[in-house]
């Protein structure tokens, strides 16, 4: 993984996959059916596997096996975004056909934060080690905090970056099909750019997922120290996570222990972190504990669910 070969070699597949994905099969605005999003899930599930299966023969079963945890863990913690997109898509009242291209343009925008997170994240448990230690700290709190956090709504209009956009560029008043800027007149008279609603919506999607990413990227840098790692199982995670929004958006809520589940690893991976020095982990364990407690999860809430089907299902998770 030394080098820059792989990285090229990987951010140009990641590229090619894309505009294919937009110039292919997504040129045209469309609802996604749960049979297409079935299916797009399948797909970016297979080339994660396949990558992995790359990484087990050229770095070794060590550095497979830790990809398929950091993948994992920042799929399962990807969950959690739906939630928020949900309520964002219908605060602002997004007609189904234009939610992929918001998501596909939110997701270019992910991958370049997170990578350039995930750079100084390294950099900064490179020069300064026990930075570990608070990575690991601030996991476990999140966790814990995640544990007593009531259902939470989003403010979009209450968003810092979203105001300062309206302040430097001037907003539409109504949406323009799937575009993000128009051309129009101002109250001079003059012809000049203006963002559509639909540009405010990326931005807001953007800036939960850099809030959200937060959490994550300290989580897969427990199971993890090599920056390649952890920067490939998490694009191989977001590149998922439109396809992952489509299928389960109508029945995420039901999952009505996730919450748990999330805190749990959350947890677990904060405290892997701060016994690194003296008592590691093996990646093996800690691929069997996020393993067994999303499994756990899942079925406890389809249980819960089938026994009390009038019962509160779960909120949206608000990063701590």
């Amino acid at each position: 993984m030394s080098g820059i070969l792989p990285w090229v070699a990987f951010n140009a597949a990641v590229l090619a996959v894309l505009a294919i994905d937009l110039g292919l099969f997504n040129r045209k605005a469309h609802d996604v059916s749960v049979r297409e999003a079935a299916t797009w899930s399948a797909v970016w599930i297979t080339l994660a596997l396949a990558f992995a299966g790359w990484v087990f023969y050229a770095h070794g079963h060590h550095a497979g096996m830790e990809f398929i945890a950091g993948y994992l863990i920042e799929y399962s913690l990807s969950v959690d975004n739906i939630f928020v997109i949900v309520l964002i898509f219908t605060y602002f009242g997004i007609r189904g056909e234009y939610q992929h291209r918001v998501l596909f343009w939110g997701i270019i925008g992910a991958l370049i934060m997170r990578g350039a997170m995930i750079a100084l994240g390294a950099t900064l448990i490179e020069r300064f080690h026990w930075i570990t230690y608070a990575f690991g700290a601030f996991l476990v709190i999140t966790g814990l905090r995640m544990l007593r956090h009531d259902d939470a709504s989003v403010d979009p209009d209450s968003n810092p970056v979203v105001r300062l956009v309206r302040r430097l560029i001037p907003v539409a008043g109504d949406y323009h099909g799937q575009k993000f800027f128009i051309s129009g007149m101002d109250a001079a008279g003059r012809v000049r750019w203006m963002a559509t609603p639909l540009f405010i919506v990326l931005v807001v999607i953007e800036t939960m997922d850099l809030v959200f990413a937060v959490d994550s990227i300290p989580a897969v840098f427990a199971v993890t120290r090599k920056p390649f790692i952890v920067y490939t199982s998490n694009v191989a995670a977001i590149l998922g996570l439109r396809s992952l929004y489509f299928l389960l958006a109508g029945a995420v809520t039901k999952f009505r222990y996730l919450r748990l589940g999330l805190a749990i690893i959350l947890a677990f991976v904060g405290v892997k972190m701060l016994l690194a020095a003296h008592y590691p982990i093996p990646t093996l364990a800690s691929l069997g504990v996020i393993v067994g407690v999303l499994a756990a999860t899942a079925i406890a809430s389809v249980i819960a669910a089938r026994r009390d089907p009038n019962g509160t299902p779960q909120g949206p998770i608000t990063p701590a």
